[in-house]
């Protein structure tokens, strides 16, 4: 976890419903990319580590027997359970909890996903544990967007998102002096995984937003959650729409960076025999 900042259950209180509207999707395609490089099939179990609203569970669930989300907030997993709905997915469950909660009784997957989430967990102690879930040819992979420099009017809203809470970058109850670490490469070459595998997939197209969907990416944040502005959220709505005005604000998608670790071979001797699952079990116990 990030240094001096401890996880609370506020991290995204009342971004749910902003969330599938503001976030910029991930690159089309990216879904069939991602089974295709781990070999999904109907057999396939696969976990999403911090789902949110099932954005990526869903999207995954066409290529595998069981899609799995894993996610803390309550908000989150009620958007994702209507989502599913919605869309009459079947294959897919909502499990809340934290990754740190790992293994629990989920069993083997053969694809543990992070889709942005990794950093909000004690790292090492969940790589560990991912790792103990991963039967053979199973991988831990981490999914998100190649960040381009923000453009206006994105620096414009954080200024003015820093007026209203102040210049350390708040998260839950707490503030993230140094941001959210980084090196993950570094974390998992600890837990016992090889090197990673990176696969970009291309996005291209420029899309128009509109000042509603920039409101809604900013209640998305966990740095500007609407909880965190208290009595303060009218004010702070009436002052960024009207920092806003009417659009469109065009902007190009990012491209999907799927990063792969898979196990280095000699750790998947202690994969999936009842003492091995004692000893998860243990682990939660003294954790």
């Amino acid at each position: 976890m990030a240094e001096g900042w401890r996880w609370d259950e506020t991290l995204f209180a009342g971004a749910a419903p902003h969330y599938e509207r503001g976030r910029l999707p991930y690159a089309p395609g990216y879904a069939e990319t991602l089974a295709a490089a781990l070999g999904l099939d109907d057999r396939s179990r696969l976990l999403d580590v911090g789902c949110g609203p099932g954005i990526v569970t869903l999207a995954a669930a066409p290529f595998v027997g069981e899609a799995v989300g894993l996610d803390p907030d309550p908000g989150m997993l009620a958007e994702a359970r209507r989502r599913a709905e919605r869309r009459g997915v079947a294959n897919v469950r909502w499990v809340a909890g934290r990754a740190e909660d790992l293994p629990g009784d989920l069993g083997a997957f053969q694809a543990v996903v992070f889709a942005q989430s990794f950093h909000w967990t004690d790292r090492d102690r969940v790589a560990a544990a991912v790792l103990r879930m991963l039967p053979p040819g199973g991988a831990f992979v981490h999914i998100g967007n190649v960040q381009s420099p923000l453009a206006a009017p994105y620096a414009e809203i954080g200024d003015l998102v820093r007026r209203y809470l102040g210049p350390v970058r708040r998260a839950g109850q707490g503030v993230l002096v140094d941001g959210t670490p980084g090196r993950e490469d570094l974390v998992l070459e600890r837990a016992g995984f090889g090197p990673a595998e990176r696969v970009v997939v291309p996005a291209g197209q420029t899309v128009d937003r509109t000042a509603d969907d920039l409101v809604a990416w900013t209640f998305s944040r966990s740095d500007s959650a609407p909880h965190l502005f208290g009595d303060r959220l009218a004010a702070f709505e009436h002052d960024l729409r009207a920092l806003l005005g009417a659009g469109p604000f065009p902007e190009r998608l990012p491209a999907t960076e799927i990063r792969i670790w898979r196990p280095a071979r000699h750790t998947y001797a202690h994969v999936h025999t009842e003492e091995a699952d004692d000893a998860q079990q243990d682990d939660l116990r003294l954790g």
